[in-house]
């Protein structure tokens, strides 16, 4: 991990941690974090490591568990062991072989884009062929 807005953090194995984190630093997840992380840094969640919450960041390493909210501006970068449940926004998303990716994902570069700048979708009606514009 490198050391871009400071010393990168750490929370160890067998630590529990309710709250959110707001950090410029890396982070590596060892332990179990009930809450929410901010970081213009790395998100690792190591093979015993737990989020249950909402993660933004720039680039992720999981071989844990994850639940709930991920936004990645970059690379999200799933471990063979690692449990994937929730939303996912990414730009690039790179999975080993035996994750489990249990999440509905949106990719893209935009992603932290406002839903407002997406293309509408004109509804079509009842019983009718769709229309290719």
């Amino acid at each position: 991990m490198n050391e871009f807005g400071g010393q990168p953090n750490r929370i160890e194995k067998n630590t529990k941690i309710k709250g959110n984190i707001t950090s410029e630093a890396d982070f590596r997840i060892d332990g179990k974090l009930e809450g929410n992380v901010k970081t213009s840094g790395k998100v690792v969640i190591g093979k015993d490591g737990y989020i249950n919450g909402k993660v933004e960041c720039v680039n992720a390493d999981i071989e844990g568990k994850f639940n709930g909210e991920l936004m990645v501006k970059d690379l999200l970068s799933l471990k063979s062991s690692a449990t994937i449940e929730g939303t996912v926004q990414v730009s690039k998303l790179a999975v080993e072989p035996g994750a489990t990716f249990n999440a509905a994902c949106t990719m893209g570069k935009g992603v932290g884009a406002p839903a407002a700048s997406a293309p509408k979708l004109q509804p079509t009606k009842t019983n009718e062929p769709a229309k290719v514009s």
